[in-house]
């Protein structure tokens, strides 16, 4: 789930990513990777778990007016989609990027 926020000051989209804990039960990590970061598992963006609320969650800034594909990394080894991603873009590894929307 992505939760947004537009600023009216500059031309930013805060997006707050929620990875829910039963999408994948036994996961000790999870980082967001995507075209924000040119897809570098090195500065992949690390989610933080909030056990009370049953999700993953990191804040990302992006600039407003464009979408962006991205995956979550589980314990930097298994891919996943966000299951309420915008929208979704095939690649040519035969899966589905997930996209997020900073269109405003």
């Amino acid at each position: 789930m992505i939760k947004k926020q537009f600023l009216k000051s500059k031309p930013v989209c805060k997006a707050t990513f929620s990875f829910p804990l039963e999408a994948a039960p036994e996961a000790t990590s999870v980082a967001i990777v995507g075209e924000f970061n040119d897809w570098n598992v090195e500065e992949a963006i690390p989610m933080k778990k909030q056990k009370r609320a049953g999700v993953f969650k990191a804040l990302v800034e992006l600039e407003s007016g464009k979408e962006y594909q991205f995956r979550y990394l589980i314990d930097g080894q298994k891919w996943e989609n966000d299951f309420e991603a915008d929208a979704y873009a095939p690649t040519p590894f035969g899966v589905e990027n997930s996209v997020v929307s900073a269109l405003n």
